[in-house]
């Protein structure tokens, strides 16, 4: 008797080696752009959301999967990381596959306290008050939030401001 199959984790095709969740208004067009550039250099494939996602997909299915196949997850926190709902979403994938899939999740601290993260403190702070104001009769997608942070930050990582040159 034949063993049954198991769906696939990532339905779609999504091999990469590792994704970049960032916030685009913060690190888009410096950090996240060399990091993106340096990594695709040395031959490791990269996720990142600008041209890599299919045209006339629903977005959030995609993002899904690409976390999903994806071996590693680069987390770049920035001041404006958690105003993002897209940033946290994708934050909440990636936690999921790091405990269950034993992903790797690599943070960066680009220009923002690791503890400001962990305790959301500082413009953590403010954007859950927005969150809180926003999403009043969902406090559990709030809570799975501040959850996911608080689990990101409690992992190694990189610190920018200890880096020379950044």
């Amino acid at each position: 008797m034949a063993s049954p199959t198991l769906p696939s984790p990532c339905p779609s095709v999504c091999n990469y080696d590792v994704f970049l969740s960032f916030k685009g208004e913060d690190t888009r067009k410096n950090f996240t752009d060399h990091l993106y550039s340096a990594l695709m250099r040395v031959g490791i494939h990269t996720f990142r959301d600008e041209g890599e996602l299919p045209r006339g997909e629903i977005i959030s299915t995609e993002l899904h999967n690409v976390i999903h196949g994806s071996k590693v997850s680069i987390v770049v926190f920035s001041k404006g990381y958690a105003y993002s709902k897209w940033c946290l979403n994708e934050l909440v994938e990636i936690i999921h596959c790091a405990k269950i899939r034993g992903q790797t999740l690599l943070p960066i601290f680009y220009h923002v306290d690791p503890s400001d993260i962990r305790k959301q403190t500082g413009t953590f702070a403010d954007a859950f008050a927005r969150h809180e104001e926003l999403f009043k009769n969902d406090m559990e997608r709030v809570e799975g939030w501040r959850a996911a942070l608080t689990e990101a930050c409690s992992r190694s990582g990189l610190d920018i401001k200890e880096v020379a040159n950044g």
